[in-house]
C-alpha cells in the first residue's frame, strides 16, 4: 500500500530568492521555478490541498530600500508587487503540470487576480486549486512571513512548509559555520529565546498563540515536499512541544 499523506491542507512559504536559483542577474530563472513547481504538483496530485506565500526579494526588498533611505511605506507596497509578480510566475509553471490554481492578492488588481476573500480562497482549495497568495498582508510593516502565517491561519492548514536553501534550523549559519549544529525540534519560545532565523518574531508569535507548527526544509533537494508530506523527519520542526 502506497504511503499516505500525514498533512490535508499545506501553506507552502517560498522566498523570492528561492526562484532565483543560481542566477543572481535575474530575478526569475525559469528552470527554477519549473523545479519548484513539479515539487508542488508531486503533492497535489496525492490531494494534498496547496497554498502558497511567496516573497519578492529578488526584485525588491522594501525594508533594505527603507534603510537606503526611501519611506518605508512606499517601499513596502513596492515589496509587495513584487509578490505578485513571483505569484504569476509561479502560476504559469504550475498550470503546465495539470494543476487549476488561482492568484489572490491582498492588494486589488481584478485584471491579474482574485482579491482575497477567506471563504473563497477555502472554497478554491476544496475544489482541488492551488492558492497563490500576493501582495503580502497588505500592509506596510509586516513581512511576507507573517503574510504566510496569517493565511494558513485563516485557511486553517494543518502546517507551515517553509522552504530553505538549508536542510533545517541551525544554532548559527552553516555555511559560514562548518560546526554548526542542527535542530531537528524546537519549541515557538526556543525560536524567540535563541533569536534563530526561521521567521520573523510577529510570525512566530502567531504561531505559537494558534498552535500551528512549522517544518523547515531543504527546497532544492528533489522529491523532499514529498518526503515532508509522507511524514518523513525531515528538516526542524517548530511546535508547542
Amino acid at each position: 500500500m502506497d504511503a499516505q499523506p500525514v498533512f490535508h491542507r499545506v501553506l507552502l512559504k517560498l522566498s523570492g530568492e528561492a526562484l532565483m536559483g543560481g542566477n543572481s542577474r535575474l530575478g526569475i530563472d525559469p528552470a527554477t521555478v519549473d523545479r519548484i513547481s513539479k515539487q508542488v504538483s508531486e503533492i497535489a496530485h496525492m490531494g494534498v490541498q496547496v497554498a502558497l506565500v511567496i516573497g519578492g526579494g529578488n526584485f525588491f526588498r522594501g525594508q533594505s530600500a527603507s534603510a537606503r533611505g526611501m519611506d518605508r511605506v512606499t517601499a513596502d507596497y513596492m515589496g509587495m508587487l513584487a509578490t505578485v509578480i513571483n505569484a504569476l510566475a509561479l502560476q504559469d509553471y504550475l498550470e503546465r503540470y495539470d494543476l487549476q490554481t488561482r492568484v489572490m492578492t491582498a492588494i486589488t488588481m481584478e485584471e491579474l487576480a482574485e482579491p482575497f476573500i477567506r471563504r473563497r480562497a477555502v472554497r478554491h482549495l476544496e475544489n482541488g486549486r492551488v492558492v497563490i497568495f500576493g501582495a503580502g498582508t497588505g500592509n506596510p510593516y509586516f513581512t511576507t512571513d507573517t503574510a504566510a502565517t496569517l493565511r494558513a491561519i485563516e485557511i486553517e492548514a494543518d502546517v507551515i512548509l517553509k522552504a530553505t536553501k538549508v536542510d533545517g534550523v541551525y544554532d548559527k549559519d552553516p555555511i559560514e559555520f562548518p560546526n554548526a549544529r542542527r535542530f531537528e525540534k524546537l519549541t515557538y519560545m526556543d525560536v524567540v529565546q535563541k533569536r534563530l532565523k526561521v521567521m520573523d518574531t510577529t510570525a512566530v508569535t502567531l504561531c505559537m498563540e494558534n498552535a500551528l507548527p512549522i517544518l523547515v526544509f531543504k527546497l532544492n533537494e528533489p522529491g523532499n515536499l514529498k518526503r515532508v508530506i509522507l511524514g518523513e523527519k525531515i528538516g526542524t520542526k517548530v511546535s508547542g512541544e
